[in-house]
């Protein structure tokens, strides 16, 4: 995974890092996601994220906030090109034809003929459709990257073997206690950046105060939030932390003017149980909540 070490976006002394996909085309490391903020909220946030200097910024059709992103993004002032804006199909809208009709549907909720970065939100129902149908939008230039979310190597190797276009990311549940260090080896063969959702484990095993976290960020005057976005994103993993607050967003923001060493990495690693803090696609009833969701 390409992971260049100088920077190309600033804000202030902020300078921000991209990753390369496997198309070419060159994504920020570190975003912002809206994954349960409110519909009320969503515009006034993303307006400062942007503010504070985000070019990336994370929806789904499922977060019902797609309007409130778009209305942001026309408002703030910054250029269209500028933006890396994510989006997913969701359950609902599985099956080629439903998926092509929901991508259009998408496009015109966000205000924009292409997105940067068009996922499969969960992998159920009839996601080979939904996976051709991204796959058309990508040749017809209304998407400029297409890949997966939530898949878990299983599924996604049956996935990269009967498609045409390679995924050039999976976004997963990545945090400090939940690094997917298998499947990580996995993405990497089949050269799929991992994107991470939830990358404080939505504050879960006292991940804010925890003692290992909190010791390495005194050493650098820097939260355990932090340290632990740092670790993901020296990683090379793309995070979307969440934040309603502007001067979270500032401080999310600024992971970049300090390195990790070697040893902190390894003592940091250590962390990683292995397992979901959230939940599993292997238990029957998790499957058949999510699928419900669709209903």
């Amino acid at each position: 995974m390409e992971l260049p070490p100088d920077a190309n976006l600033r804000k202030g002394d902020i300078a921000m890092q991209n990753v390369k996909l496997n198309n070419g085309v060159e994504m920020p490391i570190l975003g912002y996601g809206v994954y349960q903020v409110t519909p009320a909220e969503c515009e006034r946030c993303v307006r400062d994220a942007l503010d504070v200097g985000y070019r990336l910024i994370d929806t789904a059709q499922a977060y019902f906030n797609e309007a409130e992103v778009g209305n942001a993004i026309k408002q703030s002032g910054v250029k269209r090109e500028d933006i890396f804006l994510v989006t997913k199909v969701w359950i609902s809208n599985a099956g080629e034809e439903k998926a092509a009709k929901s991508i259009d549907e998408s496009l015109k909720k966000l205000q924009t003929d292409y997105v940067d970065l068009l996922l499969i939100h969960q992998p159920f129902g009839d996601y080979y459709g939904t996976y051709r149908a991204m796959e058309k939008a990508y040749k017809a230039g209304k998407a400029r990257a297409i890949g997966v979310s939530n898949f878990y190597p299983d599924r996604f190797i049956d996935l990269s073997h009967f498609c045409e276009i390679q995924p050039a990311v999976n976004q997963v549940e990545t945090h400090v206690f939940q690094q997917q260090k298998e499947a990580r080896k996995i993405m990497e063969k089949y050269n799929t950046h991992i994107m991470a959702w939830g990358p404080f484990a939505e504050g879960k095993n006292n991940m804010f105060t925890n003692e290992t976290l909190v010791s390495i960020g005194e050493k650098y005057e820097k939260s355990s939030a932090q340290v632990a976005l740092r670790f993901l994103t020296q990683e090379g993993i793309i995070v979307i932390p969440k934040s309603v607050k502007k001067e979270r967003m500032e401080q999310n923001m600024d992971i970049f003017d300090f390195e990790l060493t070697n040893e902190e990495m390894e003592t940091i690693r250590a962390l990683d149980t292995g397992n979901s803090l959230f939940f599993s696609h292997y238990d029957p009833a998790t499957v058949e909540m999510i699928i419900g969701l669709a209903r």
